[in-house]
């Protein structure tokens, strides 16, 4: 599709959204914790150099902003590829990480083959990132799913250089026995935009919404051989370094449990880092 028509669409595919999960949107507002909410963990495989992405970026941002799926808290985790960038535009945020990610994911959802923009949600379903009623529809899933309860606190040390982090896993629920859940934690930051000078979006002023900044496996989130009955693993004064030309206030710290075969995601949290 031509860029021209990228804010068109972007603003009917977030109208659809709201008719698509029955629910009108609100203003945007910082996404609240209640215990009523179920984490459902949203990844989207993006990139700057992709013209059928912008209209999947703002999707994901204004589910982010405005949690409009009852019983979910959506959890939200950009990672733009780099297979985009020797098209005409390097995408400032692109990483072979995410793409290593993402084509981890396709082996596991036996498709053979990676695309943009894609979305996953807790690891366990697929499609293509701007299908609003899809994209309702697998929220509300995944929200009725048992999961593994965590706990995420984060604050920055004094250098603003490194954050200490602690996880605490508080019971594990929903993984399989020949399975192996491990802890994750990842940086994001929200608030980022580019004025693209090349490629399929050239001339576009794009917008995101939390970019993954770091991606960081802890350990496993099974009980301690030899740990007292129900003992849950516990990872504290986690060191996280943060690039100095980060915002600080934009910075979120999440942390979520996924099984190393299957790739579902069973659990997660996040925070805020602020300043």
């Amino acid at each position: 599709m031509k860029a021209s028509r990228l804010t068109a669409l972007s603003v009917l595919a977030v109208g659809m959204l709201w008719l698509a999960v029955g629910l009108a949107a609100g203003p945007a507002q910082t996404p609240a914790k209640s215990t009523t909410r179920t984490p459902v963990v949203l990844e989207l495989f993006t990139s700057e150099g992709c013209s059928s992405c912008p209209p999947a970026d703002t999707l994901l941002a204004k589910l982010d902003n405005q949690q409009p799926v009852a019983g979910a808290e959506i959890i939200a985790l950009e990672e733009h590829v780099d297979y985009w960038d020797q098209l005409g535009w390097r995408d400032p945020f692109s990483s072979p990480e995410w793409t290593e990610r993402q084509r981890n994911y396709a082996q596991a959802f036996r498709s053979g083959s990676v695309y943009t923009p894609q979305m996953v949600v807790n690891g366990s379903t697929e499609f293509v990132g701007s299908r609003i009623r899809q994209g309702g529809e697998a929220i509300e899933s995944a929200a009725r799913q048992t999961t593994t309860a965590l706990s995420v606190s984060a604050s920055s040390m004094p250098s603003k250089r490194a954050a200490e982090v602690t996880v605490k896993v508080l019971n594990l629920e929903g993984s399989r026995q020949n399975d192996q859940p491990e802890v994750w934690l990842a940086v994001t930051e929200t608030g980022l935009h580019t004025a693209v000078k090349g490629g399929e979006n050239s001339g576009e002023d794009l917008h995101h919404a939390a970019v993954v900044r770091k991606l960081q496996r802890l350990g496993s989130a099974a009980p301690r051989s030899g740990a007292a009955t129900g003992e849950m693993p516990v990872f504290s004064s986690v060191k996280v370094s943060l690039d100095s030309g980060w915002k600080r206030e934009n910075l979120r710290i999440v942390a979520f449990v996924q099984e190393r075969h299957s790739l579902r995601i069973i659990g997660a949290a996040q925070t805020a880092l602020g300043n």
